[in-house]
């Protein structure tokens, strides 16, 4: 002889109570297994990507290795919006430049000076045009223009390389140890 069975009545609100916790409990554990599985594609996609920006990093060193017992310091300046000396239509540059500095301490030397270093920067800029500025070697001379403009208020005077190239005897000499070292660019935006 069989044991009779023994039905429990279970009520509704038992139910959908039995109900909502499995399919809260089905949902942590289907969310779960997308994270590890995520995660796991995501480590096996990093060994790959790994190569090739290792490949890639090495290719950006400069030729030459970079003085690590005196890292060089950047001051960042406020983009400049200037119109171009364009004569045959109205156009505008917006350029975000960075000064790179060989002392820290100079950068507060710049910000005292700051108003006269802008306004040096603008005149360069606003009798640039947009030809002179789209090309590499326009915005190389204009770095070289920007690095001068920067100097004359610190008391430095540098020649630009368009200077440097109408000086006698004087082709691309590297300037003496200057508190400016480099110009760079952040944003160029010409229309």
């Amino acid at each position: 002889m069989s044991a009779p069975a023994i039905t429990v009545p279970v009520s509704p609100r038992r139910k959908k109570k039995f109900i909502v916790v499995m399919l809260a409990l089905l949902l942590m554990v289907g969310g779960a297994s997308a994270w590890w599985l995520l995660k796991k594609r995501a480590a096996s996609g990093d060994d790959d990507n790994a190569d090739l920006s290792q490949v890639e990093v090495r290719e950006a060193k400069p030729p030459t290795a970079p003085d690590l017992k005196h890292p060089p310091s950047f001051v960042a300046l406020d983009p400049f919006t200037v119109n171009l000396a364009d004569q045959d239509a109205e156009r505008y540059a917006q350029i975000g430049i960075t000064l790179e500095i060989r002392d820290p301490k100079v950068a507060e030397d710049i910000k005292a000076y700051m108003p006269i270093i802008r306004g040096n920067i603008l005149m360069v800029l606003a009798h640039k045009t947009a030809a002179e500025l789209l090309t590499r070697e326009g915005k190389e001379r204009l770095a070289s223009a920007i690095l001068s403009a920067s100097m004359r208020p610190l008391g430095h005077e540098v020649k630009d390389e368009a200077q440097r190239a109408s000086a006698p005897g004087s082709k691309k000499a590297a300037p003496a140890d200057l508190p400016i070292t480099a110009v760079h660019f952040s944003n160029f935006i010409v229309q």
